[in-house]
């Protein structure tokens, strides 16, 4: 392959050979007598078990505002709280209407991600 190169203001012609470079891979490691690609052993979630009625936060923060109470009928979509997380608040919606049995939270209140917010009945 032929290339010009210019070295303070001086034009040269270049003869530069290129030659295919092999890649290897790095050394293979095993760890004990289990095949290289066996997944590793599932690992248990830190999350409160939940019931599939329960509403849990999507994230860490502190609750700003309640805007039910328990026995309140609510449809689908309401904001039924709001989180603040790094000064950005998220509305906490109900994934399906039903009635509050029971508000775990309070205004105030840090929750982590996961931790339930509103049991729906």
């Amino acid at each position: 392959m032929k290339l010009k190169v210019t070295v303070n203001g001086v034009a040269y012609s270049v003869d530069v050979e290129v030659e295919e470079e092999q890649r290897t891979l790095g050394p293979v490691i095993s760890m004990g007598s289990s095949p290289v690609n066996t997944p590793a052993a599932p690992t248990t979630a830190s999350v409160q078990g939940v019931s599939s009625n329960a509403v849990v936060a999507p994230l860490a923060g502190s609750v700003s505002k309640v805007l039910i109470n328990e026995g309140d009928t609510i449809e689908q979509g309401q904001v039924l709280l709001v989180l603040e997380a790094m000064k950005m608040e998220t509305e906490i919606t109900a994934p399906a209407g039903g009635t509050v049995a029971s508000l775990p939270v309070s205004v105030g209140e840090s929750v982590q991600g996961g931790q339930v917010l509103v049991e729906i009945g």
